[in-house]
């Protein structure tokens, strides 16, 4: 505990307590209505339309919850784990399937960790373009840029920015073809 408290401090451990508290009372939301209701008020930009299944945010202490951008006829299916180190936006129309991640941060660990030299801390928001599905169980990186009506399969990891029309799948995942 006081190696995190010393690397994070006071007020990111505050706010990290007080983001623990609030996720966990949203947790205890049984019907996406109240889902989308208790993300606006808790900071996050939620369009009309939206539907939120049980949803897992992290990271909460960084940006909040005003770092979540929804926009219209969004769709949000359960089990997705949704970092909020950076920014997430998810412009109108797009889908999030059953499970999936999407990491706004890399870090292997304490600043003294031995792989800190070989894999530096990192954090890039992601965007999710109008229309854009993302299939279950894939996984978006930090800094990537899912194209308008893009697909990306199930159980794809996307690495570098998906282009507009495009349906890429695999690990890491490649153009399967143009729509």
């Amino acid at each position: 505990m006081n190696k995190a408290l010393s690397e994070l401090g006071w007020t990111r451990t505050l706010k990290f307590a007080f983001y623990t508290l609030a996720h966990a009372a949203f947790q205890l939301l049984l019907f996406p209505p109240l889902r989308t209701l208790a993300l606006r008020l808790l900071g996050a930009r939620v369009g009309a339309n939206v539907v939120i299944h049980p949803v897992r945010f992290f990271n909460l202490y960084r940006r909040g919850f005003r770092g979540l951008r929804i926009g219209d006829n969004c769709f949000i299916g359960d089990d997705c784990l949704i970092d909020l180190a950076e920014a997430v936006t998810l412009e109108d129309h797009v889908t999030l399937a059953e499970r999936v991640t999407l990491l706004t941060h890399t870090n292997v660990g304490y600043r003294d960790h031995p792989l800190q030299a070989h894999l530096p801390a990192m954090a890039a928001p992601i965007v999710l373009r109008r229309g854009a599905f993302v299939g279950s169980c894939a996984t978006l990186l930090p800094g990537v840029e899912v194209g308008e009506c893009a697909i990306v399969a199930a159980g794809a990891v996307v690495t570098m920015n998906v282009p507009p029309a495009t349906m890429v799948g695999g690990v890491s995942a490649r153009i399967i073809r143009r729509l």
